[in-house]
């Protein structure tokens, strides 16, 4: 049984950083498309960024380059994103999702991120 389980959000300042975790497992982790996605109250949720477990090729949205920072470690099974000068418009729940071969992906339960004064 696959199951995505992050960590790591909570309450900080504008300007802070965090990092979330999101243990993986039940899954061949070195070989999944791992992404993580965030949606804020009345939003749809969005893309932030994908490590594609090929060549360390990664992708981000415009609103978070220069600021987040996704990684792996394929021997804890753990996927970070480290998020640097947080805005109040960072804040969001905060989803990982696993594209594992050809199945349907497989989403965490989410980690609530606030960023406020």
């Amino acid at each position: 049984q696959v199951r995505l389980v992050e960590s790591g959000g909570g309450l900080v300042q504008p300007g802070g950083s965090l990092r979330l975790s999101c243990a993986a497992s039940g899954l061949t982790f070195s070989m999944t498309r791992m992404s993580w996605y965030r949606q804020a109250p009345g939003k749809e949720r969005e893309l932030v960024a994908v490590d594609t477990s090929v060549g360390g090729i990664t992708n981000y949205a415009d609103s978070v380059k220069g600021r987040f920072t996704i990684s792996r470690d394929n021997a804890r099974n753990t996927m970070y994103l480290q998020m640097n000068s947080l805005k109040p418009e960072d804040t969001a729940v905060y989803y990982c999702k696993a594209n594992w071969a050809y199945r349907p992906p497989y989403w965490g339960q989410g980690t609530q991120v606030t960023v406020s004064s």
